[in-house]
């Protein structure tokens, strides 16, 4: 607020913005009182953090560091590992003494551009391509595996429906990625969920069902009474045959791999 008010920002713009950050919270116990931070994922905290941050970025402009910067997460490139140790050390001392601001240590590092991730993504060490980083990978299977659990109980159509959804919205933040072959990966076991997700939907009508789907009565009755678990027979032939790629394309089901 003090950054604010020497800057010469509008008083009334102050008092709405001070009275944005001391509003309560609403929780499931009800109207909390807030007495510090900013409420997470509000339209006012990347704002803020332009602010608060800025003299941070003209420290390291000053200073001929090439870096980049959103909200407060912050890559810094440098030739060596000495070299980054040494400006670690110096920034961390000037945003908690200069900014006020606390360091989180654990997430902070002196590594090699490839081994670090900066918005979902990382470089891949042999020719620095763009790649989806591993935990952006795991975070959208986590939702995968809520979108298409067995105990939901709804209908194939509307869990399709559903995945299209967060698919379509993944694909386009992350199709800028230049190596194809984890999206690739990723969309083979999303077809096989969906095919464990029908196989299980079918039940003792599973034979049926793959007759009905073009599937030999000897391939389909040898899978229908397997004692294998679902799972692994989403990966049978009988599966792949009867619910081929095609068909999950024909249900609009988007595919992370491919590009235009």
């Amino acid at each position: 607020m003090s950054k604010l008010k020497s800057n010469g920002t509008n008083g009334d713009v102050m008092k709405l913005i001070n009275r944005y950050l001391k509003a309560p919270v609403l929780s499931e116990q009800g109207r909390i009182k807030t007495t510090k931070d900013v409420p997470q994922g509000g339209p006012l905290s990347p704002l803020l953090s332009n602010i608060v941050l800025n003299e941070m970025d003209w420290e390291l402009q000053s200073r001929g560091l090439s870096f980049v910067r959103y909200a407060d997460d912050c890559q810094i490139l440098v030739g060596s590992q000495r070299a980054g140790e040494r400006i670690l050390a110096n920034l961390t001392h000037f945003i908690e003494k200069k900014l006020k601001l606390k360091v989180n240590q654990e997430k902070s590092a002196v590594d090699h551009i490839s081994n670090r991730s900066f918005l979902g993504f990382t470089l891949i060490r042999k020719d620095s391509r763009i790649k989806v980083s591993a935990k952006a990978q795991v975070k959208l299977k986590t939702k995968i595996r809520m979108i298409t659990r067995r105990t939901r109980g709804h209908a194939f159509l509307s869990v399709v429906s559903e995945l299209k959804k967060s698919l379509l919205g993944w694909k386009a933040y992350f199709d800028i990625s230049e190596v194809l072959s984890p999206l690739k990966d990723l969309d083979k076991w999303i077809r096989r969920k969906l095919r464990c997700y029908l196989l299980k939907q079918w039940g003792r009508s599973g034979y049926r069902k793959l007759r009905q789907l073009g599937i030999d009565r000897r391939l389909a009755w040898n899978t229908a009474k397997s004692a294998h678990g679902p799972w692994r027979l989403s990966h049978s032939p009988a599966l792949y045959k009867a619910l081929p790629n095609r068909y999950f394309r024909g249900l609009g089901l988007p595919e992370l791999a491919a590009r235009k």
